[in-house]
Parts: C-alpha cells; sequence; structure tokens
C-alpha cells in the first residue's frame, strides 16, 4: 500500500510559477512511475506528466509541454511538478498518482492517488 500527500497548490497570476509536491509513504516506487492529472470544473481529469522512478524517463500533455517538469527525489520519496508559464486554462485540481509498475497517460494505470490541491491562475 502506497499514500500520498500533496501540497503546494495555490493562486498565482499569469506568467507566473508554482511547484506541487507529493511525498509518498508505504511502498517504494523503485520500478515503479509517479504520475499527475488535473481536473477543472466541469471537465473530465486529464493527464499532465508522468515519470518513472528509478530512470526518470519522463512523458507530458501536448497541452503542459515546453511549461511543467515532473521530477522525483528519491531518498525523499518526493515527486514534484514544476509549472511555469501558468496560464488561466491551468486552473484546476492537481492530483498524484503512483503506480508500483510502468504506466502511461491514462489514469486507470495507477492504483494510488493524493488528495488533490487547488491551482488558480488569475488573468
Amino acid at each position: 500500500q502506497v499514500q500520498l500527500v500533496e501540497s503546494g497548490g495555490g493562486v498565482v497570476q499569469a506568467g507566473g510559477s508554482l511547484r506541487l509536491s507529493c511525498a509518498a509513504s508505504g511502498r517504494t516506487l523503485s520500478s515503479g512511475t509517479m504520475g499527475w492529472f488535473r481536473q477543472a470544473p466541469g471537465k473530465e481529469r486529464e493527464f499532465a506528466a508522468r515519470i518513472t522512478w528509478s530512470a526518470g524517463f519522463t512523458r507530458y500533455a501536448d497541452s503542459v509541454k515546453g511549461r511543467f517538469t515532473v521530477s522525483r527525489d528519491n531518498a525523499k520519496n518526493t515527486g514534484y511538478l514544476e509549472m511555469n508559464s501558468l496560464m488561466p486554462e491551468d486552473t484546476a485540481v492537481y492530483y498524484c498518482a503512483a503506480s508500483p509498475r510502468l504506466a502511461f497517460s491514462a489514469a486507470v494505470e495507477y492504483d494510488y492517488w493524493g488528495q488533490g490541491t487547488q491551482v488558480t491562475v488569475s488573468s
């Protein structure tokens, strides 16, 4: 079992930056994947980014490529999502998720989820 606790959300003006954290406890993710998803009001949950825990291979949705960077600190069992050049369209609740195996962009591939953190970008 894995528990995920998110932090770092808040309100930022357009063009600003924010870094989200996702602290994992319980089982290690040595061969697994941490993903990031977001859900705007009235919208379905959508994939944003992911990283494999060991080698650090990353993948991004087209909507965030070049602006967001996903990373992890294995020693701290913590994943990060750094968001730059934020736009109002990025406003959403952001969720981190974990899989004990290699995973990609589908939410169903992830077994554990954080509680979510609100990110609001003002124009």
